[in-house]
């Protein structure tokens, strides 16, 4: 088990940790800041520093096959640390930063489209959300001048947490049809953009909608008769 430190403080960019294991399949701590793929966000990137002022590169973050562990990728060729050492694992801040922009536009963007969500991937300078929305037209000016809006209102965002049986008990949350929320462990955790939207999610977000910056929707794709893909960049 690694304590999900990025769960509670999306702005630590950096802990002291201790390594449980290390081997071909990755480095496995107590404890991180590093966010691992999963609900279309990427994993983190970064460096796990040792105590003799030596470094590993770290190239992706994922989940480990065991209960609430993560695997941290180190690049190839790497020196892997003994078990028991002390380390400081430390994120790439300003890719993760940019990570917490996008997914935080992205629900933004599920409150001023019409339909339930069919996928969608969180970059560091465009990402996008498919949407099932039978014979709706779309305008890339509108939902941008709407989207800009949200972002200039400054929201206040925040997470809370249901229990597995709350979230069974209202379906109307969930917009996502191709990912179900993370329940199983007791609870789920909500990100409530006040006023705007409150989905399930696990990913890292921006604290106010304010820090997100000027956005755009630069493309709107069919990619199927009820299905559109909207492509969100930084402007």
């Amino acid at each position: 088990m690694t304590e999900q430190l990025f769960r509670d403080d999306a702005y630590l960019r950096e802990c002291a940790a201790t390594v449980i294991a290390a081997d071909e399949r990755g480095i496995t701590l107590d404890r991180t800041v590093f966010y691992p793929t999963g609900g279309g966000q990427p994993g983190d990137t970064g460096t796990i520093r040792l105590a003799d002022g030596g470094e590993i590169a770290i190239v992706d973050t994922v989940k480990a096959p065991t209960p609430d562990g993560i695997l941290h990728i180190p690049a190839p060729g790497s020196t892997l640390p003994a078990a028991g050492s002390a380390v400081v694992a430390a994120i790439d801040w300003e890719r993760r930063h940019r990570h917490m922009r996008m997914h935080t536009c992205m629900h933004l963007v599920c409150a001023i489209v019409p339909g339930a969500v069919t996928g969608g991937q969180v970059g560091a300078d465009r990402s996008r959300l498919d949407f099932d929305i039978p014979g709706e037209a779309l305008d890339k000016a509108v939902l941008t001048e709407k989207l800009n809006a949200l972002v200039a209102a400054d929201h206040p965002v925040a997470s809370t947490w249901i229990t597995d049986a709350e979230m069974a008990e209202r379906p109307e949350l969930v917009r996502t049809m191709s990912v179900k929320p993370p329940s199983g462990q007791g609870r789920v955790r909500l990100l409530d953009i006040a006023g705007v939207d409150l989905q399930p999610c696990g990913g890292t977000h921006v604290q106010r909608t304010g820090e997100i910056g000027r956005v755009e929707i630069a493309k709107i794709e069919n990619k199927g008769r009820q299905n559109r893909r909207v492509v969100i960049a930084f402007a």
